[in-house]
């Protein structure tokens, strides 16, 4: 089923409102492979995609006296699943496995995609918290997470003591930690996963 009209999406619409299965198979079969592949790109776990799609339809269809105020359904649609999505990514970082299987995909992520979503919320927020830290603590931060030098190579490479490139570094991680858990409400270690993303 191929459905590209306006006229069309809205009857489809009207008839998701009134409780029509139909209508709600007909958006899903417009939208579901492009909903996949926009929460593929936050998680890069095929799996763990086609489960979060199947959930936002059925919170279309469960919220569905509700689609009666919305103006413009795909704008909708695409928040509710960018919402649901970062909802769902604060659990799954309490998983050492899942916290691996997307850290693995964000280098793939970074050059298989250049979605401005992605990036404005979660790049363009982290660059600007760390250009916000000391010039020192900010150019230890990149020689140890950016560049993987360990603290004794930072330490001789800027002649500091070990243990200041450590301070340095919690310091660093702290107001990072902080920020992002205020803006997104997801863990430290997703922060890890998402400096991938400044590797050249």
């Amino acid at each position: 089923m191929s459905i590209n009209s306006d006229n069309s999406e809205i009857a489809l619409l009207q008839q998701i409102i009134a409780g029509d299965e139909n209508g709600f198979v007909g958006i899903y079969e417009i939208y579901n492979r492009s909903i996949y592949n926009f929460i593929l790109r936050y998680v890069n776990s095929v799996p763990m995609a086609e489960d979060l799609t199947q959930e936002v339809f059925m919170k279309i269809w469960e919220n569905r006296t509700n689609l009666s105020e919305v103006k413009s359904f795909k704008p909708y649609l695409f928040t509710t699943a960018r919402n649901h999505t970062l909802n769902n990514l604060k659990v799954v970082f309490r998983s050492e496995a899942a916290i691996g299987e997307v850290i693995a995909g964000f280098v793939k992520l970074r050059n298989a995609t250049e979605d401005q979503i992605i990036h404005k919320d979660y790049a363009q927020f982290l660059r600007k918290t760390l250009d916000g830290l000391p010039a020192r603590s900010r150019e230890i931060f990149k020689l140890c997470r950016e560049e993987e030098k360990t603290y004794d190579e930072v330490a001789k490479s800027l002649n500091i003591s070990r243990n200041a490139v450590k301070n340095h570094m919690v310091q660093s991680m702290k107001v990072l930690g902080s920020s992002i858990k205020k803006e997104f409400g997801i863990s430290l270690i997703y922060i890890i996963a998402i400096l991938s993303l400044f590797k050249s």
